[in-house]
C-alpha cells in the first residue's frame, strides 16, 4: 500500500493529533452509539417542515441530526458546516454567543469527513436557507483520511467503482440507482408472491455445476477432501424441489461464471429464477411480459423507459418471433434451407468461431451476431435449436427445436425460459454427449446422476423463467455498464 505523502500526510498527522487531544479531554472520538439517536430527524424532513419560515426567522423547536461533515467554513464568530445524511445535506450554524462555548471548542476539533451529531434550533438564514443553529455537538466518528477535493470530487470511473464508499459520499445521486435496484427486486418479489409463488433458497456451493453451459469457479472442500464449484445456475436444485412436490417457487440467486468481464458481464451476478409445475413455456411468455411491465411501472412510474437515445416500451403485448424467422426478417437468411457448408461459410463471413460445429449452435451464433443488436424494443424470440439447450423439452411437432424463448430488450438477452426436459433417458444421452465434448469446449455441461435419479422418480411438466437482474436494472436506471448497478463490481487490484 502506497504511503501518504506531502499535504495528505500532514493532514493525517494533524487529525491523529486531534484524536489524542479529544481523548485527553475524555471525549471518545469513536463512541458506540449516538446518545440522541432516538430523537434524530433527517435533513430533508427538517427542510420540508420549516420551509415556510421567513428569512432570518428562528423556530423555538429543537431538532437532532447526525451525518458527515462535507465542508467546514469559519468566519470568526460565525461558522458553518455542510452536513450530509442519508436524505441529503443541510447547513449547521455555529455562532458565538448563540452556541455554547464547549460546543464551539469541539467544533474546532472537527474536520471534513467526520461523522457528528447535532442538536439545535431550526432557523432560516438571510439567503433563505433552512439551517440548524447548533446548541450541542457530538463527535461520533473521527475521520483520519481526508475526503477527495470538494470541487474535483470523485470523477474517475475506475476509482469510483473501486472505492464505492467514497463514491456514495461524494456523488450521493448514485444512491438513486441502487434504491431503484432494491425497488425492482421488491417489485418482482411482490409480483410473484401475489401469483402464489414461494421464495426458496438453494446451495451456492455445489458438487456438480449445472443448469447452463458456462465455465465455473472451482475449489476444494477440505472437510470432505472433494472438489466443489460455485454455482453457475440454481436451476437444477429448483427442479429437485418441483420433483419433491412444490409447484410454484422462485429464488434470487447469486451466480458465478469464470468468464469474461465487459459492459454487461461480471463474474458474480444476480439471477431471478422461477419454476412452475404443470405449465409450458407458452404460459411463461405471458408471465414475463406481465412481470417486466409491472416492474418497469413500479420503478420508473411508466411502461416507457428511456435508455440512452431510445425509449423502450414494456407495455404488453410484446413482439414475438421464432428464432429462424428473426434471421429471415433481420438478416435475410433462411437458415432452414441452408446446408451445413453454407452455414459454415456464413460463420466465416461474419468471423464467428465455434469450438465444435453443430448446426443448431451455428444458427444461434448467427442470430447473436446479426439479429440480437437489432432487437431494441421488448421482444420474445422463441423456438431455439435443440443443440443450444439440451435441458429444454423438444417441440413435439419438430424435435429439431425446443420449447425455449428469450426476452430481448435494447439488443440484450434479459433471460432464458423453457419447458423443462423431464425425460431422464433423453437428458442422460444429451449429457453423455456433452461430457465427450468437454475436452474441446470447457463450457460443456456435466452429467449429474443425482439429478437424473430425481427425474426417474418423476418430475411433472414444468417451465422455469430466468431473468438477469443486473441487465434489467441497467435498463431501468439508464446506466451504461453493469458496474454502475453493482455496489462492488469485480476489479483488478490497484497497480495491477
Amino acid at each position: 500500500m502506497e504511503q501518504p505523502k506531502g499535504r495528505e500526510a500532514q493532514i493525517i498527522n494533524e487529525r491523529k493529533k486531534k484524536i489524542k487531544e479529544l481523548k485527553g479531554d475524555n471525549i471518545n472520538p469513536y463512541p458506540a452509539k449516538f446518545v440522541l439517536h432516538k430523537d434524530r430527524t433527517l435533513s430533508e424532513d427538517i427542510k420540508k417542515e420549516f420551509s415556510n419560515l421567513k428569512n432570518e426567522e428562528r423556530s423555538k423547536k429543537e431538532k437532532v441530526l447526525a451525518g458527515r461533515i462535507m465542508t467546514k467554513r469559519s468566519f470568526g464568530k460565525l461558522n458553518f458546516i455542510s452536513l450530509q445524511d442519508s436524505a441529503g445535506t443541510i447547513q449547521v450554524v455555529i455562532q458565538k454567543e448563540e452556541t455554547p462555548e464547549d460546543a464551539i471548542k469541539l467544533f474546532k476539533k472537527m474536520d471534513s469527513g467526520d461523522i457528528i451529531g447535532v442538536k439545535g434550533k431550526v432557523m432560516k438564514t438571510k439567503t433563505g436557507e433552512v439551517s440548524l443553529l447548533a446548541q450541542e455537538l457530538f463527535i461520533l466518528t473521527k475521520a483520519i483520511l481526508p475526503l477527495p477535493d470538494k470541487h474535483a470530487g470523485l470523477q474517475d470511473k475506475e476509482e469510483r467503482y473501486r472505492k464505492r464508499n467514497l463514491d456514495l459520499i461524494m456523488n450521493p445521486e448514485v444512491k438513486e440507482v441502487f434504491n431503484k435496484r432494491s425497488k425492482a427486486i421488491s417489485a418482482i418479489r411482490n409480483f410473484l408472491t401475489k401469483k402464489g409463488y414461494l421464495e426458496v433458497e438453494t446451495p451456492v456451493l455445489q458438487p456438480i455445476y449445472g443448469g447452463t453451459s458456462a465455465k465455473p469457479f472451482e475449489s476444494n472442500l477440505n472437510a470432505l477432501d472433494m472438489k466443489v464449484y460455485m454455482r453457475i445456475s440454481n436451476e437444477m436444485y429448483l427442479k429437485r424441489l418441483i420433483g419433491g412436490g412444490y409447484e410454484k417457487i422462485f429464488e434470487f440467486s447469486r451466480d458465478f461464471r469464470n468468464e469474461g468481464i465487459d459492459a454487461t458481464h461480471n463474474p458474480e451476478f444476480t439471477l431471478m429464477e422461477t419454476m412452475c409445475a404443470y405449465v409450458s413455456y407458452e404460459e411463461n411468455m405471458d408471465l414475463v411480459e406481465e412481470m417486466l411491465e409491472f416492474t418497469a411501472k413500479e420503478v420508473t412510474g411508466s411502461t416507457k423507459v428511456k435508455y440512452g437515445d431510445e425509449v423502450l416500451n414494456f407495455k404488453r403485448p410484446w413482439k414475438r418471433i421464432r428464432l429462424v424467422d428473426s434471421l429471415k426478417e433481420y438478416a435475410k437468411l433462411d437458415v432452414e434451407k441452408m446446408s451445413d457448408a453454407e452455414l459454415k461459410k456464413e460463420l466465416k463471413k461474419n468471423k464467428i468461431e465455434i469450438p465444435i460445429f453443430k448446426r443448431g449452435i451455428a444458427i444461434e451464433e448467427l442470430f447473436g451476431e446479426l439479429v440480437e443488436p437489432k432487437l431494441i424494443q421488448p421482444t420474445i424470440v422463441y423456438d431455439y435449436p435443440f443443440e443450444t439447450c439440451g435441458l429444454a423439452k423438444p417441440k413435439e411437432d419438430n424435435p429439431k427445436y425446443t420449447e425455449r424463448f428469450e426476452p430481448y430488450v435494447n439488443g440484450w438477452e434479459l433471460g432464458n425460459v423453457y419447458s423443462e426436459l423431464n425425460d431422464p433417458q433423453v437428458l442422460e444421452e444429451y449429457w453423455k454427449g456433452q461430457e465427450k465434448d468437454l475436452s474441446l469446449d470447457e463450457e460443456s455441461q456435466r452429467l449429474d446422476e443425482d439429478f437424473l435419479n430425481m427425474l426417474k422418480v418423476g418430475m411433472p411438466p414444468t417451465s422455469g423463467v430466468g431473468i438477469g437482474i443486473d441487465r434489467l436494472i441497467m435498463i431501468l436506471t439508464n446506466q451504461p455498464s453493469i458496474r454502475d448497478v453493482l455496489f462492488f463490481p469485480f476489479m483488478k487490484p490497484e497497480g495491477n
